[in-house]
């Protein structure tokens, strides 16, 4: 009988490009050496029992009868890679998944990728498959889309399955170019979660990806060659924006400079202009607070006592609605900032966050 495989994948944190993966823009995230980690033990038959550590909780899948859509549960991860991954026609193999981890769980640090990308890798092994890192990652966004119902872009699993130590991934969500840029070592990421998590952020990511779909239907008439936002130059968004809702014009507006953005801060980490890098931060929060609105008050506090507190750039990354912010910070300012900004945030909110220092990490690999 086949060996058990151990599969882990990062979480990550977006230093820049946010709500643009899934209109076909230009993202630049990290790995993060946080990990999920998938144990999967074969068995005789066509079942998978998946056990979430942390969770202390256990899920029972039939192979053969994969119940379709989500339920809300967190097993809806694992059922629908293995749905995806049989649909695509790899056969897979009955197995006991172990599942570990110590990436925060909503804490818009794509626990959820990890988990996708671990449990994939997991069981390809386990049954004797060979997957590229791209298959895998286009499997798990499709998972995520029809058994979880976020229909995110494919940012956060390409990232935990490409990856490179010391590196930023500048990616181009509609061709999958990757570039990888080398992090200075002048400057370290900084991670501050604000410990929130507000009510129905699901649903209304899924709105703003209605929003941005609106928006390219109004346009694509007026315009050439728009099948995105991505198309969508700066010009053509304010000559047309009469023909636009004001909550759609601002959806788009954010999404338009946000890709511009991505580009500059790419030409900014090439030159090391850090300076240039943080201000292209900061325009981005103030992009998702006002025009996407998906941020909230402590993330907003998060960030002004962060760039209080010597960061070089601070805005919120993930989806927003609470979560973390990301913080470019001087190596050697680390100390003095956590210590800064937990006690300020704590005295501001009255809740106590967490802050983690950040290496960029490596992608998904066998253990």
């Amino acid at each position: 009988m086949t060996m058990a495989h151990v599969c882990r994948a990062p979480g990550r944190v977006n230093l820049i490009g946010e709500h643009t993966d899934y209109n076909d823009g230009f993202v630049m995230p990290i790995a993060i050496d946080r990990h999920t980690t998938v144990t999967a033990t074969p068995r005789g038959d066509r079942r998978l029992r998946a056990r979430s550590d942390a969770l202390g909780e256990t899920a029972d899948i039939d192979l053969d009868a994969i119940a379709p859509g989500p339920t809300g549960h967190w097993s809806d991860y694992v059922r629908g890679v293995a749905a995806v991954l049989e649909r695509d026609g790899h056969r897979l193999t009955g197995a006991d998944l172990d599942i570990t981890s110590d990436v925060p769980i909503g804490a818009g640090l794509s626990s959820s990728a990890a988990l996708e990308v671990a449990v994939a890798s997991a069981l390809a092994g386990v049954a004797g498959i060979a997957l590229d890192p791209t298959a895998i990652a286009l499997a798990c966004q499709r998972a995520e889309h029809e058994y979880a119902g976020i229909r995110c872009g494919v940012m956060d699993q390409f990232a935990a399955c490409h990856a490179r130590p010391g590196h930023a991934l500048l990616l181009d969500t509609r061709s999958l170019t990757p570039e990888w840029l080398p992090l200075p070592a002048s400057i370290a990421v900084v991670v501050c979660n604000t410990m929130v998590r507000h009510a129905l952020a699901s649903g209304e990511y899924n709105e703003r990806r209605d929003d941005c779909e609106a928006g390219v239907r109004a346009l694509a008439p007026h315009a050439s060659g728009i099948r995105a936002l991505r198309d969508v130059t700066p010009a053509v968004l304010e000559s047309n924006r009469e023909r636009l809702s004001r909550r759609v014009y601002r959806r788009c507006r954010h999404v338009v400079t946000e890709n511009m953005r991505v580009l500059l801060a790419a030409s900014a980490l090439r030159q090391g202009d850090l300076e240039a890098f943080g201000s292209l931060m900061g325009s981005s929060h103030r992009s998702l607070r006002d025009d996407y609105e998906v941020s909230c008050p402590e993330l907003d506090a998060m960030v002004d006592i962060g760039l209080q507190s010597s960061a070089i750039g601070a805005r919120l990354t993930g989806g927003g609605f609470g979560g973390c912010t990301v913080n470019l910070v001087p190596a050697g300012a680390v100390d003095r900032f956590r210590t800064r900004v937990a006690a300020e945030y704590e005295r501001r909110t009255g809740i106590r966050p967490e802050i983690y220092v950040c290496a960029a990490g490596a992608g998904a690999a066998a253990c």
